[in-house]
């Protein structure tokens, strides 16, 4: 195992290589491991072996190779101070640093063992662990050494992980392969065979070391599939994958973000995972539409951001849909809420009440809007209006509408207000929007307004006094030249519950406030909280800690309920 190092005329350095074997080729064909290009570079131009006195070069091009200005056509050991000259291109070789920097510390070590034995043989623990810390220290075994070696390795797979799909693209078009005709799992299948058959023609130059199950792998999810981050959407335990840059993936994992080993290849890998989310929904993404959301075919949420406006690179953020939809009894488990809380949602859903459920990024408004979803009688006409569809609704009697962008020219574009306008003509029982952020939340409270009642939409606040004011702000953004009494006159009207969802530090969500809207006193808009969650501060290990409490007010719904003699459990408000 050494290192090739390859710099140019000036001796600025371009790339250093690893050769895991005893034998390494140089040129510009691509059977070699180090690859280099220009007319004086010959295909296979110069071959590098390690023998048991050291590293020789021997040359391949009829005398092109030089070291130290002197041509050869063998030589060697090489010393690190050599410089093998190849089209313009200076190479040294040396060691592998991780080789060298083990063989330094056993030597160390063995030195220090001998040192103990010919010396006092009652030196204290103490002493024997500070020599060591100094020999490590000298012979410099530090994380950067480690992430150095690491470096080399992820370059080393990526470069075969590069060279196989190179040569499947060229299989693929030698062939003259229709891709059109073909179905997901057909194509799978196909380009899995033709990468099968590379691999294998390949076998006589990879090295020992390469996991060629792995590669293929590798190379086929990069194909046809979102390269690395497969194995990350197909975790169960993750909930969420961030793409900052080709190298830098963070994932979400129990509500903690940590960051991935998984990484691309490079930025074009990265855009082309892109491309194949957003195309088959009839999206794009370029310099003219550099920012996009989208979603996966299992309902994910996707947003994608692409230079010039990503400095580092393309961005890619995934919000992962759960295969397994979630119910009432899975948020009591989890701790997001109770019982009783839940009780009074089920009444609240079934009796037709307008809810809002309000909470900030992250906070889990979709999923608990989706369980509420559940509580909606499967006779209801339901019609769902989203930007990006994500809901499940079980119920048989459903119709989604989802808005759509505007195409190449800047026109077609059909936002979620005007969707909900059309809803209305579509005689429905319930409306269900994804999530209120503009001028559709005026609409949004007219139809709530006018006998469209039970209703359930999202929208983003930290409190439910929060979404009072932040719906003022939406409806203005509709245009319409509204007095600020008058609309808080429509919110009181048309809203009659507000659920806050809330994430809180330990990664956890939970139901903070649920809370009802009584009317408007002197131009303020009053309500009061049914239940809420009482933090006690956090236990040992660093998790939230605090119970749900009733408040004892009694919603004033109940209490028609109640006079018209239709059963209902007062026992969950005894505070």
């Amino acid at each position: 195992m050494f290192n090739i190092m390859v710099k140019d005329k000036g001796g600025k350095l371009l790339a250093k290589v690893e050769c895991k074997r005893d034998e390494c080729s140089v040129g510009k064909s691509s059977q070699n491991l180090v690859k280099l290009r220009g007319w004086r570079v010959a295909g296979v131009h110069a071959e590098f072996n390690r023998l048991p006195d050291g590293i020789y070069v021997e040359d391949k091009s009829q005398g092109n190779t030089t070291v130290n200005g002197e041509a050869i056509t063998r030589y060697g050991p090489l010393r690190s101070k050599d410089e093998v000259e190849i089209g313009g291109f200076r190479i040294s070789v040396g060691a592998a640093a991780k080789q060298e920097k083990v063989e330094d510390l056993d030597f160390e070590i063995t030195q220090l063992k001998a040192k103990k034995e010919n010396g006092n043989g009652a030196a204290k623990q103490e002493d024997d662990d500070e020599d060591l810390k100094t020999v490590i220290g000298m012979v410099g075994i530090d994380q950067s050494n480690v992430e150095e070696v690491q470096e080399f390795e992820r370059k080393g797979r990526f470069m075969w992980r590069n060279r196989v799909h190179k040569e499947l693209l060229s299989m693929m078009d030698l062939r003259r392969t229709d891709i059109s005709e073909m179905d997901d799992d057909e194509l799978r299948n196909h380009v899995k065979s033709m990468i099968r058959e590379i691999i294998k023609k390949m076998s006589g130059t990879l090295p020992a070391d390469v996991d060629k199950k792995q590669l293929a792998t590798d190379v086929l999810n990069e194909a046809v599939g979102l390269g690395p981050l497969e194995e990350l959407l197909a975790d169960e335990t993750i909930t969420e994958v961030m793409v900052n840059s080709c190298e830098k993936i963070f994932i979400e994992r129990s509500g903690r973000l940590q960051r991935s080993e998984v990484t691309f290849s490079g930025d074009p890998a990265v855009l082309a995972a892109i491309e194949r989310i957003v195309s088959p929904l009839g999206r794009r993404i370029d310099e003219s539409s550099p920012m996009v959301d989208a979603r996966l075919k299992d309902g994910s949420r996707v947003n994608a951001i692409i230079p010039p406006l990503a400095l580092d690179g393309p961005c890619l953020t995934i919000r992962k849909f759960s295969k397994n939809k979630l119910v009432d009894k899975d948020l009591v488990k989890f701790g997001a809420t109770n019982d009783q809380m839940l009780n009074f949602l089920e009444v609240a859903v079934q009796q037709r009440l307008n809810i809002i459920i309000s909470g900030g990024t992250g906070s889990g408004k979709t999923t608990l809007l989706n369980v509420l979803s559940n509580y909606i009688p499967d006779a209801d006409r339901i019609v769902t209006v989203e930007d990006a569809a994500e809901l499940q609704l079980a119920q048989p009697h459903v119709v989604r509408l989802e808005a759509r962008p505007p195409n190449l020219e800047g026109k077609g574009a059909v936002p979620i207000r005007d969707l909900v306008k059309n809803c209305l003509r579509m005689r429905p029982d319930r409306i269900v929007v994804g999530e209120c952020r503009g001028g559709e939340a005026l609409d949004m409270l007219q139809a709530m307004n006018t006998g469209h009642d039970g209703s359930l939409t999202t929208a983003h606040a930290n409190t439910p006094r929060d979404l009072i004011a932040r719906l003022e702000v939406m409806v203005m953004m509709a245009g319409m030249d509204l007095p600020s009494s008058a609309i808080r006159e429509q919110v009181a009207s048309a809203v009659d519950i507000v659920v806050q969802q809330s994430r809180f530090a330990d990664g956890s969500r939970k139901i903070t406030n649920v809370a009802e809207i009584t009317g408007v006193e002197q131009g303020i808009v009053q309500m009061q909280d049914i239940f809420r969650y009482d933090q006690e501060g956090f236990d040992e290990e660093g998790m939230v800690r605090g119970k749900f409490v009733a408040t004892g007010a009694i919603p004033e719904f109940y209490e028609e309920l109640r006079s018209r003699g239709i059963p209902v459990d007062m026992s969950i408000f005894k505070f």
